[in-house]
């Protein structure tokens, strides 16, 4: 780590985890870090899904939950930029503290719980770039309170699927109540094909990806690729944390 870094880790380190997420995001908008341009090399590139990444390391979904910054991500050299997860309704997440360091550990433990400003929002942002160059993926989710959550998903398909790269259908979150429930076989065939219809009536049909949890035994494996398999999703995010 340089010097710069130790810096600007222990400038981060006086505010806690969340107001330092928030400051990262305001610097970006504001367009620091300033620098040069990322070095691209065509050793880097993959495709998938028919989708020609510069290079494989990408910005997850969670950082950049209501599509504020994606373009900036990208500036600063990332492969791709995934936005949410972002839910129909603007929702609050858990009740703070909700994201912990373990410093020895360098590691982070995050219960935000879908927090976002809802689609809305993050559409007019992405209508915005419209035209624009890079990959940006759109992760959907499921309102905490909804009634209706495979209904949630086909709204975040239908909604996004004009302005993404590609779409992430993410029932892999351990901080919504009964979300992971969804990977269970009948539930997960019934969200994989009402989404997949979705995504056949909209004029943009871009790939959808599923993330699942990690915290999954082989039976269940077992079912979530059969159900990926037969209804021709085009590929899986694994995994989620713990």
């Amino acid at each position: 780590m340089s010097v710069l870094d130790r810096l600007g880790q222990r400038f981060l380190f006086a505010f806690d985890p969340e107001a330092a997420h928030g400051l990262s995001i305001a610097a970006l908008k504001c367009g620091l870090p300033i620098g040069g341009r990322p070095v691209r090399d065509d050793r880097l590139k993959v495709s998938v899904c028919d989708i020609d990444f510069p290079n494989p390391l990408g910005m997850a979904a969670g950082y950049d939950k209501n599509a504020e910054v994606p373009d900036a991500l990208l500036g600063l050299g990332f492969g791709f930029a995934e936005v949410g997860t972002i839910t129909p309704l603007p929702q609050a997440g858990n009740p703070k503290p909700r994201i912990f360091r373990l410093t020895s550990d360098e590691a982070v433990i995050n219960r935000l719980g879908f927090n976002n400003g809802g689609h809305a929002a993050a559409e007019q942002r992405l209508a915005a770039r419209k035209g624009r160059a890079g990959i940006v993926g759109v992760n959907v989710g499921a309102n905490k309170d909804s009634t209706d959550r495979v209904g949630d998903y086909e709204r975040g398909v239908a909604r996004f699927a004009p302005h993404a790269s590609y779409l992430t259908v993410n029932i892999s979150s351990p901080n919504t109540p009964g979300l992971r429930n969804m990977q269970a076989r009948e539930q997960l065939g019934e969200l994989l094909s009402r989404v997949m219809a979705v995504r056949a009536a909209a004029a943009a049909q871009p790939p959808i990806f599923l993330k699942i949890a990690p915290d999954l035994v082989e039976a269940e494996l077992e079912d979530i690729a059969a159900e990926v398999t037969e209804k021709a999703i085009d590929g899986v995010i694994v995994s989620n944390t713990t």
